[in-house]
């Protein structure tokens, strides 16, 4: 996987926010191959792991933050 590039604070605030609140949101993410993916699910954690972020939602997708489009509409801002 390419390098990761990390995500603006105050989003990575934003989604432990979420995550807190247990909402369902509206996320969108790129796939591994490039293909967008939308879903609605509930953010259940995010985390630091093999020196990337990640989230993970309630039906245990994981998503690493850089692959983020959006989440809530809102798109996704790097440091």
């Amino acid at each position: 996987m390419d390098d990761y590039c990390l995500v603006d604070c105050g989003f990575h605030d934003q989604l432990e926010a979420l995550a807190t609140l247990r909402q369902t949101c509206q996320i969108s993410y790129r796939t591994a191959t490039g293909e967008i993916v939308e879903v609605q699910d509930q953010i259940v954690d995010v985390y630091a792991a093999n020196q990337a972020d990640f989230l993970k939602l309630k039906d245990g997708t994981e998503i690493r933050l850089d692959l983020l489009v959006s989440v809530n509409g809102n798109p996704t801002r790097f440091a």
